[in-house]
């Protein structure tokens, strides 16, 4: 039995949407904290009594749909390991699952790193990253603590969790899965969209900036790009029908820039769900959680800081 723990992370320049053909590769760069305070843990267990492999999510049978994602992966070790044997998986989230909280990233890195390990394959955490990139993408960013770049198919740390003074605040709307997955959202956006063209010119210019930022320490600027990459990627997605934001998030939304108005500094960013994410510093961050408790359709607030990358909880026989 192997058990490995890893946190979600969401990305301050986004990527959204695929490089054409096989390998799950992200067609734009994006930069991302992983987040200390939401947590995956997953136990992988190789077991010759199995027929097939079995997952057990939040304490449920999982749908077939991420069995088959979770099967994928594991033929990817099975091949690398030289076994057959199949698996017994379970995870737990402690916040909530398929609704836009990166739930899909944290899942995949604690598999991966998990099923490596328990395959006694030994592989360095680019290589496991890399594994766990191909069946969710973020994921090899969860891989890594601090902020975290994904360019093409390399994800690399470039800060630590201190690197800027962060606290995120995320805003709950709902405990409900999301409609379109985002894999889907991306491939409509695409193939749909008028404004995808511009997001993939805009997108990598505002990473750049952000990365420039982030690594002269300079939290403002840092934030301002992420809530414009937010923005930007939404936008692309909302012309193709694809709208992962709730009133409650434009709820959400007022409250960010009416606290900025009043001079705090506080900036959003959504992922493909509708909870919103606060970006402020550590000084703001009990004034601005306040508010947004009190914002009409805030069900409760997450509140994390950068934090580190996937590890081993437990190694068993």
């Amino acid at each position: 039995m192997t058990i490995a723990i890893a946190h979600p992370n969401i990305a301050l320049s986004k990527y959204w949407g695929k490089r054409e053909g096989a390998g799950n590769v992200p067609a734009v760069p994006s930069l991302s904290v992983t987040l200390a305070g939401l947590a995956t843990r997953t136990e992988v267990v190789f077991d010759a009594a199995l027929a097939a492999d079995a997952f057990m999510l939040n304490g449920a049978p999982a749908d077939p749909g991420a069995l088959a994602r979770t099967t994928e992966l594991l033929d990817r070790v099975r091949l690398a390991a030289g076994t057959t044997l199949r698996a017994r998986v379970a995870s737990t989230n402690d916040f909530p699952t398929a609704s836009g909280l990166a739930s899909s990233a944290s899942g995949f890195a604690a598999l991966a790193l998990a099923a490596v390990t328990a395959a006694k394959l030994d592989w360095s955490v680019t290589q496991i990253a890399e594994l766990a990139r191909r069946s969710s993408a973020s994921a090899a960013r969860s891989l890594f603590g601090g902020f975290v770049e994904l360019d093409g198919e390399t994800a690399r740390p470039v800060a630590p969790p201190g690197a800027i003074d962060l606290v995120v605040l995320v805003c709950v709307t709902t405990e409900a899965a999301k409609s379109v997955s985002s894999r889907n959202g991306m491939a409509l956006t695409a193939s749909k969209s008028p404004y995808y063209p511009g997001w993939l010119d805009t997108a990598p210019r505002i990473h750049a900036a952000l990365k420039t930022a982030l690594l002269a320490g300079d939290l403002p600027t840092t934030c301002t790009l992420a809530e414009e990459s937010a923005l930007a990627m939404h936008a692309s997605a909302f012309a193709a029908g694809v709208v992962y934001v709730s009133g409650a998030t434009l709820e959400a939304l007022k409250t960010v820039q009416a606290l900025r108005a009043e001079g705090i500094g506080a900036w959003a960013t959504m992922d493909a769900g509708p909870h919103l994410k606060c970006l402020v510093s550590a000084t703001d961050a009990a004034r601005a959680k306040a508010r947004l408790a009190a914002t009409p359709g805030v069900l409760r607030i997450l509140e994390a800081v950068a934090g580190p990358g996937a590890h081993l909880a437990e190694i068993g026989a």
